[in-house]
């Protein structure tokens, strides 16, 4: 399967399972001027920067482990971007990671992680 569709795959999988658990989706792909991010949704107080990482489970590492520092850096910069650009001014917000991953039958599952890294950590 190529990248792209596997990413693809991954995020509509993400957002099925966001619009169960009752997030509003706000935005996908949003591109902003230092990079991009997933979903943008919200549920509640919060508005939720979701950075979507989806693999094979026979892949080396969780998914999660694939979103570093310096992938943090770009999602902190481009969630600033957004705030500013679309005047949220009251919401609290935070940085969640859906990690999708594919058993050998091809089968998706979602482990999703509230608060996966802090602007503290930028």
């Amino acid at each position: 399967m190529l990248k792209r569709t596997i990413g693809d795959k991954g995020e509509d999988f993400a957002v099925k399972y966001l619009r169960k658990k009752h997030y509003k989706i706000l935005e996908r792909n949003y591109r902003g001027r230092f990079g991009e991010i997933d979903i943008i949704c919200a549920k509640g107080e919060y508005l939720c920067f979701v950075e979507v990482k989806t693999r094979a489970v026979n892949s080396f590492g969780r998914p999660a482990e694939y979103v570093n520092i310096h992938k943090q850096r770009r999602i902190i910069r481009t969630a600033y971007h957004y705030l500013a650009n679309n005047k949220v001014s009251n919401k609290m917000y935070r940085f969640d990671i859906a990690e999708v991953t594919y058993d050998d039958n091809g089968v998706l599952s979602i482990n999703y992680i509230e608060n996966a890294f802090m602007v503290e950590n930028y």
